[in-house]
């Protein structure tokens, strides 16, 4: 199976397991992901281990959250996954061309739009973390006493403070774009910079510049003790509700794209929405919190 990979792209594969069991069956495998419990019999082939091929934003891969949870979904369904880490942009296109099975990603007008046009099947919200604006600890348009990320953010452009975007079409571009709308301001000029870069490369450059920029909680915490960068606007302002941050997987639509595993795309939705995922979940930690919170699907 040839998997695409575009550049700096991560392909994550969880060490060999000593047995690796088998799915038979679509059926046998929804009572083993239901029960949470159930292993199958090895066949000790690994030419022969089912694999599912996962696009997913980058927050996941480098929160470290996929290294913890995909190696316990491996077991439950004997399978093995290829995962391509990227803006929730690109994994959507990877999708749309039939390039990967399933989709974890976290911009919802997208999402939406990606199940309206028939590329997937139903959206299903698992789990959400926060978007933080976090710069430098000297915070030159005291974006800290703003009262809330929209007013943080007129006071930057109206400073002319250095603010670094992603700037390549993943969800928390899309909602820098879009919080940029609420706060009336189209950001352009010398202080405002589109780097193109994943969220740990924007990170980077923002510490080294001492620059303004909006990241996802859980990176953040992943990568805080080499910056010098602080949180300096979280969801507990007045509108702290346009930082919610919900991740949502989708299994892509075999009507469109018959070759997709979609087998293992529904296990894979099947389990990360139930009690033993949302449990792991739950209690995952990055720096000593917790940045990632469970949530109940809508039936």
């Amino acid at each position: 199976m040839v998997t695409w990979h575009p550049p700096g792209a991560r392909r994550f594969r969880a060490p060999p397991d000593p047995l690796v069991p088998t799915c038979p069956s679509a059926a046998l495998l929804g009572a083993a992901l239901l029960g949470a419990a159930l292993l199958l019999p090895a066949t000790g082939n690994a030419a022969d281990t089912p694999r599912l091929r996962l696009a997913t934003t980058t927050s996941v891969s480098q929160s470290g959250l996929l290294d913890t949870l995909m190696p316990v979904f491996h077991q439950r369904c004997g399978c093995r996954t290829d995962v391509i880490a990227v803006g929730t942009g690109q994994a959507l296109e990877t999708a749309r061309r039939g390039d990967v099975d399933a989709v974890l990603v976290h911009a919802r007008a997208e999402e939406e739009q990606f199940v309206a046009d028939g590329y997937g099947e139903k959206r299903v919200t698992f789990m959400q973390n926060g978007f933080v604006l976090i710069g430098p600890a000297s915070d030159p348009a005291d974006t800290r006493h703003a009262g809330g990320v929209v007013a943080a953010l007129r006071r930057i452009a109206t400073g002319g403070a250095p603010f670094l975007s992603r700037g390549d079409g993943s969800g928390t571009h899309i909602r820098e774009k879009f919080l940029w709308g609420k706060a009336g301001v189209t950001p352009i000029g010398d202080w405002y910079r589109d780097v193109g870069q994943g969220m740990a490369g924007t990170l980077t450059m923002a510490d080294q510049l001492s620059a303004y920029t909006l990241t996802d909680r859980a990176t953040f915490l992943q990568n805080r003790k080499r910056l010098k960068l602080e949180i300096l606007v979280d969801g507990s302002g007045a509108d702290g509700g346009l930082l919610e941050n919900p991740y949502s997987v989708i299994a892509v639509n075999p009507a469109r794209h018959p070759h997709v595993n979609n087998i293992l795309a529904h296990a894979l939705v099947t389990w990360l929405s139930g009690p033993e995922a949302r449990g792991m979940i739950e209690a995952f930690a990055v720096d000593g919190e917790h940045p990632f919170t469970p949530l109940t699907p809508a039936p």
